[in-house]
Parts: C-alpha cells; structure tokens; sequence
C-alpha cells in the first residue's frame, strides 16, 4: 500500500473503531441495566420525542408502531447498538453494521429533531447535528473498505495465509 492509501486506510480505521466504542457505551448500560429495556427509560425518551418536536410522518408510526411494542424495540435497540459497537470496533461485517447504524441515526434524526414547520431550509440541518454526523460517518464506512485496516478479520486471514504457506514448503 502507498504512504497516503495507507494513512487514508489507517484514518478510515480509527474512525470506524472510534464509532464502535461510542457505540460500546451506548449499549453496555441497556444491556447490562434495566432502566432503558424494562425500566420505562426507551418509552420515556419516545414519549419525549412525541412531545418535543418529532417530523410528522414520524408521530404515527411511533404512536402506533413503537409505543406498543417498545419493550421488543428497547431491546432491539439495545442489542442493535452492542451489535453495531462489536461490529465495528472489531472490523467485522462492517458494511452491514454501517448500514444498520446510518438507518437508525436517520431514524432518530426523524424521530427527534424537526425543527418545526415554520423553519427555514438551514435549521434542518441545525437541529440535524445530534444525528447526522454519525449518519454521514456511517454511510463513509459502508462505502468504503473499512475492514481492511486493524480488524479481526484481516488478522485471522493473515494468520490462516501464513499457516497455509508454512504447510505448503517441502
């Protein structure tokens, strides 16, 4: 690899482990607690997003999609984001966790952040900044190679590839 591919793929790399640990802090107290999955604690927050601002296409669906089913979906969540934090700061399945991940920060950003009717084209984006930088990360790290540089995956390959030529000489 060239000097600046490399420093491309290594800054790729600490990005995408950097996000995983966010999301490894996210997801330890949901799952190892019960104040987010069974103590009311998701139902608070969408209960929250219903009354502070969430983008009307949005109300619907989590009043009647979300709300009745929010101790399933807390826990979706919660193992979503282990799932998405393991993923990443390990560089395995990468594409499909950036995927996961750029849905759910858009489904949040829709959820939480209207910024109301009357707003003008730029306070979109204003009241977009809690979500949509991770979004923006998130749909880099399903676009580009993101596994190739510090992952588990690349490690186990190189080591099967050097068990593999070591058994192959006479």
């Amino acid at each position: 690899m060239t000097e600046p591919a490399d420093r491309h793929a290594r800054a790729l790399a600490g990005l995408r482990i950097a996000i995983g640990l966010l999301f490894l802090i996210f997801a330890q107290y949901k799952v190892f607690g019960t104040q987010f999955t069974l103590g009311g604690g998701f139902q608070y927050w969408i209960n929250r997003f219903l009354t502070d601002g969430a983008y009307p296409f949005m109300m619907p669906v989590l009043r009647h999609v979300v709300l009745p089913y929010s101790t399933a979906i807390a826990f979706l969540v919660a193992y979503g984001e282990l799932a998405i934090g393991l993923a990443l700061t390990l560089g395995v399945l990468v594409r499909p966790a950036s995927v996961a991940g750029l849905v759910y920060m858009l489904l949040l950003l829709f959820a939480s952040n209207y910024p109301g009717p009357t707003a003008v084209f730029w306070q979109y984006f204003g009241a977009a900044l809690s979500h949509l930088p991770l979004a923006l990360c998130f749909a880099a790290l399903a676009y580009a190679p993101a596994e190739e540089t510090f992952s588990v995956v690349r490690h186990l390959r190189s080591g099967i590839k050097i068990r593999l030529q070591s058994s192959e000489r006479p």
